[in-house]
């Protein structure tokens, strides 16, 4: 009888609190909830007993599921990520010639600017060498993506989300200002000071890109209105289940998008921009650009729904990793596994099922926190096996590059060629988000993130040996055979200017196969992070997840020595390999997580919390967490 009028006090607080946020938003209790207030257009105005609730299990399993409407808050981030992508990418597709090549001449006078305007041969500027461009630009690469590791933390510990992107805008704007001065004519006589001046830039820039990736993407899905599975009825009188799962699918496709025409319009603008006017507009125009988010964050500071930070989950979360290891170790393998699939292996840090005596001093969470940590311990092993991925990626920003310049090409830079990724990329993202993705939800055929990942996998592998087969066909089909490309002359042909008798679109099918894995398996990475991870560690598990790329950069290093005449076909061949043998132990892995992926998206949802312990959630409306700030956070 305790427990009962318990219950009814907590849903008459509930009720009080509800009414009380309607009337501060100027509404009337009989209005829809504000959460769902820009739904009205395709539902029903709510009846207590039939919308706004979370659904049985049996609705579960028979209603259709639709996304939530995007709103202006998610575009509006969007276009700051489009703004930072454009600045990142139309920077660094030049850094190379800047690096490596001297200033060219024109009609016997050294060109100022470095621009090559009406020459055959790459523009210049610094003229150190393909060992200084190489190592600097690996380091960029490999810098941009630790450092969100650091920005995360920052984030989600010190300050919040807003704060730390804001911080990221600052310094990647003063990083962006330094590569200006370095490429400066006058800068350019002193070419080591040039150099010094670039160091500089690239590693502020790093700070402000850690801060910027691990944040935005993380500040995005924060801005979804529903964040609990919804049932609504459409004005056709259909009752549908909004799902957030859905939501963040549909989320990052675009999101992705933004990305994307960023990053082309970066990188072929740039590339054009150092050909005929020089390095300083190249890297003038992006700093140019990046201003645009300063004043779309100053208006959308007071409307953007941010987190606050909390200092001690990072030691809460090592803490009970810890003690969840010791507990459950054991030097005999078949049991360390058996405990590690248990279902009570991560219980003995639940404050409630402890006696009192064992509960230790930093244990000031709830129980709900630590199945939210179990699951985003497992989207970091997710993450493990990432870098296989990536390294085939990564062939489209070197080694792709380099078998387009073996191929016949014309006076178009071979830099060119790998804008066609994003080109396939914004027309994938509008394939799958209208036809492929509601064609599966309609036929009921659940495309898991699990799935979509190891299908990723195999994209990328069938786009390494469609590369490996075309050079092959690039060895055999030019009059200096397997040496193309390479400063020596054979039987009177210039090696270094003499293509394969082959067309560079030919190329345009490994771009495509990898533009495609990229929907499946990056996009999806970005989806983990934030469904899988507790809400108050989402740019930390994010930071984990752009960190593998970095992991990637590196182990590519190894794979430096395969990445010359004549041994290009066994470096694309390996790495295909690679990604098909990742894509086969991906599913092997984790094929227990796609089997419980809905469960594992339900934790820490209030309403199903409810309904386990035996509420009729068709009988009282929830609150979603926009009607409490705090209740989807834990100390």
């Amino acid at each position: 009888m305790a427990q009962e009028d318990s219950k009814a006090a907590a849903i008459l607080a509930n009720q009080v609190q509800y009414e009380q946020h309607l009337m501060s938003s100027n509404q009337s209790p009989e209005q829809f909830p504000a959460a769902l207030g820009h739904l009205t257009d395709r539902i029903h105005p709510p009846s207590k007993d039939e919308d706004g609730y979370f659904p049985s299990d049996e609705e579960r399993l028979t209603l259709r599921r639709v996304p939530e409407k995007l709103n202006w808050a998610l575009f509006s981030i969007g276009v700051c990520e489009l703004a930072e992508r454009f600045s990142f990418y139309g920077a660094t597709q030049v850094f190379s010639n800047f690096l490596n090549r001297h200033r060219p001449i024109i009609d016997g006078v050294v060109s100022a600017t470095g621009a090559a305007k009406h020459l055959d041969t790459p523009s210049g500027a610094l003229g150190f060498g393909t060992q200084v461009a190489n190592g600097l630009v690996t380091f960029n690469q490999f810098w941009c993506y630790i450092t969100p590791l650091l920005g995360a933390y920052v984030a989600d510990v010190y300050t919040n989300r807003f704060n730390a992107l804001c911080i990221g805008v600052g310094f990647a704007m003063v990083g962006h200002i330094l590569l200006v001065i370095s490429a400066i004519p006058s800068v350019l006589d002193d070419s080591h000071g040039a150099l010094a001046c670039f160091i500089i830039a690239i590693v502020i820039m790093g700070f402000g890109t850690g801060f910027f990736k691990s944040n935005c993407s993380v500040l995005i899905a924060d801005q979804i209105k529903i964040k609990q599975q919804t049932v609504v009825t459409l004005r056709t009188g259909e009752k549908v289940i909004i799902d957030p799962a859905l939501t963040l699918q549909r989320l990052y496709l675009w999101f992705y998008l933004m990305i994307n025409i960023g990053s082309c319009a970066g990188e072929l603008g740039m590339v054009y921009a150092e050909k005929w006017i020089g390095f300083w507009l190249a890297y003038l125009l992006p700093t140019l650009v990046f201003i645009i988010p300063i004043p779309v964050l100053w208006f959308g500071r007071k409307y953007y729904e941010v987190a606050p930070p909390n200092g001690s989950v990072m030691s809460q979360a090592l803490k009970s990793c810890g003690l969840v290891i010791r507990k459950n170790w054991s030097w005999n393998p078949v049991r360390l596994v058996r405990n590690a699939k248990s279902d009570s292996y991560w219980d003995c840090v639940k404050p409630s099922l402890l006696p009192e005596s064992e509960r230790k001093p930093w244990m000031g969470y709830e129980d709900v926190w630590i199945d939210e940590l179990s699951r985003g311990v497992k989207a970091c092993a997710i993450f493990i096996l990432f870098p296989l991925y990536w390294l085939c990626y990564n062939q489209i920003v070197n080694n792709l590059i380099v078998q387009a310049g073996q191929m016949q090409i014309g006076s178009t830079p071979s830099e060119i060629v790998s804008v066609l990724d994003p080109i396939f990329v914004i027309i994938f993202v509008f394939l799958f988000n209208t036809v492929v993705y509601p064609l599966m939800t309609k036929m009921k055929l659940p495309f898991t993130p699990i799935k979509r990942v190891t299908v990723g996998f195999f994209f990328a592998s069938a786009g390494m040996i469609w590369a490996a087969v075309l050079q092959h066909y690039i060895y055999i089909r030019g009059e200096c055979g397997n040496r193309v490309g390479d400063n020596i002359t054979i039987d009177g042909h210039d090696c270094s200017t003499t293509p394969a008798h082959l067309s560079v679109w030919i190329q345009s099918g490994s771009y495509a196969l990898v533009a495609a894995s990229e929907i499946l398996a990056s996009v999806t990475s970005l989806e983990i992070a934030v469904l899988m991870a507790p809400n108050n560690m989402r740019s930390i598990i994010m930071g984990v997840s752009l960190f593998t790329t970095a992991f990637a950069s590196a182990i590519g290093e190894a794979f430096t020595p395969l990445s010359v005449n004549p041994l290009f076909v066994i470096n694309y061949a390996v790495l295909a390999g690679l990604s098909f043998v990742g894509g086969i132990l991906f599913w092997l892995f984790f094929r227990r997580v796609d089997q419980n992926q809905e469960k594992l998206n339900l934790i820490g949802q209030e309403g199903y919390y409810e309904t386990k312990e035996g509420g009729d959630p068709t009988k009282e409306p929830y609150l979603t967490t926009m009607e409490k700030p705090h209740a989807d956070l834990h100390p």
